[in-house]
C-alpha cells in the first residue's frame, strides 16, 4: 500500500489574502513549506513582493498578488488572471480583516458598513470567484480567518464583533453550496495571539488574557500555520462547514 502524506500541497495554487504581516503570513509560510504555490495578496505590492522573494529564499514558491479586497474591480480582476494563468484554484484562505475598536456611541453608520464591507462583503465576493474556479475542476479548500470574538462577543467593539460573526455564517453556507462539488469550507478561530497590530496591549490587559487563556500566555503567529495546512489539505476532507478554535484554552475557561 502506498505511503501517502496527508498533509502535504505539493502543485496546490493556494491564494492568501491578507498576507503581508501577522497570521496572515504565517498561514502564507505554513502552505509554501508544505507544498503549495502561494499568491501572496494585500494592498502593498511592495510588501506582497517582499513575501514571496522570503518564501522562494526558503525553497518555496511564491509570487505576488496585490489588490484591494474591498474593491470588487480589482478582486475581480484578479481572478480573471488567475484562470488565465493557471485554469484553477486549490486553495483559497481569506485572512483580511479591519477592526474598530470603539463604543457605541463612536462608531458611525458609515464606519459600520466600512467594516462589513471589507470584513465580510469582501470575502462574499471573493469567495463566490474562488468557489467557481474550485467547482469548474472539482476541487478546492475555503478556509475564512475569524475570531473568537464572533462568538464570545464583548464591549467596545461592536463592528468588527458583528462582521466576524457574519463570516461564520458565511462560511457555512459556502459549504453547502460548494460541497457536493468536492470542495470545502471551513474557518479558524483565533484566540489572543502576539501580532502586530495587538503590540500596543497594556500591561494589564496582556495579565488579564494570560489568566483567561489556559495555556497561560498568547499565540505565537506560527502557531496558526498547522490549523491552516490541515483544513487546506486532503487531511480534512470529510471536515466541511466547521469553524477550528485556535485560542489556547481561551474560550473555555471561565
Amino acid at each position: 500500500m502506498p505511503h501517502v502524506l496527508p498533509f502535504l500541497l505539493t502543485d496546490h495554487i493556494a491564494l492568501v489574502t491578507g498576507a503581508s504581516r501577522g497570521l496572515g503570513l504565517e498561514i502564507a509560510l505554513g502552505l509554501a513549506r508544505a507544498g503549495a504555490h502561494i499568491l501572496v495578496n494585500c494592498r502593498d505590492a511592495g510588501r506582497t513582493g517582499e513575501v514571496a522573494a522570503r518564501i522562494v529564499e526558503e525553497g518555496g514558491s511564491a509570487e505576488a498578488l496585490p489588490f484591494d479586497v474591498g474593491d470588487e474591480d480589482a478582486g475581480n480582476r484578479a481572478f480573471d488572471d488567475i484562470g488565465r494563468r493557471f485554469g484553477r484554484l486549490d486553495i483559497f484562505v481569506h485572512n483580511v480583516g479591519m477592526r474598530l475598536r470603539a463604543p457605541l456611541d463612536r462608531i458611525s453608520t458609515v464606519d459600520f458598513n466600512h467594516m462589513l464591507a471589507v470584513d465580510l462583503t469582501a470575502a462574499f465576493t471573493l469567495t463566490k470567484r474562488a468557489g467557481a474556479l474550485m467547482v469548474a475542476n472539482g476541487y478546492g479548500r475555503i478556509v475564512f480567518v475569524t475570531s473568537i470574538s464572533g462568538t464570545l462577543g464583548g464591549r467596545n467593539d461592536a463592528a468588527y464583533i458583528a462582521a466576524k460573526a457574519g463570516l461564520t455564517g458565511l462560511m457555512r453556507a459556502f459549504a453547502c453550496e460548494f460541497g457536493a462539488a468536492g470542495v470545502t469550507c471551513n474557518a479558524i478561530a483565533p484566540g489572543p495571539f502576539a501580532t502586530e497590530s495587538n503590540a500596543d496591549i497594556s500591561a494589564e490587559r496582556l495579565e488579564r488574557v494570560r489568566q483567561r487563556v489556559a495555556l497561560g500566555r498568547r499565540g505565537d503567529p506560527a502557531e496558526i500555520a498547522g490549523p491552516a495546512v490541515f483544513l487546506a489539505s486532503q487531511a480534512a476532507s470529510y471536515v466541511n462547514g466547521h469553524v477550528l478554535t485556535v485560542d489556547g484554552g481561551y474560550s473555555v475557561t471561565s
